[in-house]
């Protein structure tokens, strides 16, 4: 999975030909820690049509604050440079919760 921060984040995602899944979590977020295993499992299954890639908010708090994350897990798919799909804490309990929104998007492509 492709570690973003403030730097390489509009290369990778916003000037990426292929759509983009990004992960945001923080350090302090257990439920982030705790999906992370999946999500990379997910990245396995369906990159063939899906980059994935993480961005820890640590590092990067103006970079999640300008793209409207507001809490943790949150994750966002973004297709030509804009934003796709977003799923946001109170959507995520697991990690089917994560893959249905991934396949949802998937299936369109």
């Amino acid at each position: 999975m492709l570690e973003l921060n403030k730097d390489n984040f509009e290369a990778e995602v916003l000037q990426s030909e292929k759509p983009v899944f990004v992960d945001f979590w923080g350090d302090k977020c257990e439920i982030c820690k705790d999906l992370m295993p999946g999500v990379h499992d997910l990245e396995e299954k369906y990159a063939d049509k899906i980059k994935f890639a993480s961005l820890n908010i640590g590092g990067s708090r103006r970079l999640a604050i300008s793209q409207k994350v507001l809490g943790l897990p949150t994750m966002i798919i973004y297709k030509n440079g804009e934003k796709a799909e977003t799923i946001t804490p109170d959507k995520i309990n697991t990690i089917d919760d994560v893959e249905n929104f991934i396949k949802g998007f998937y299936d369109t492509l």
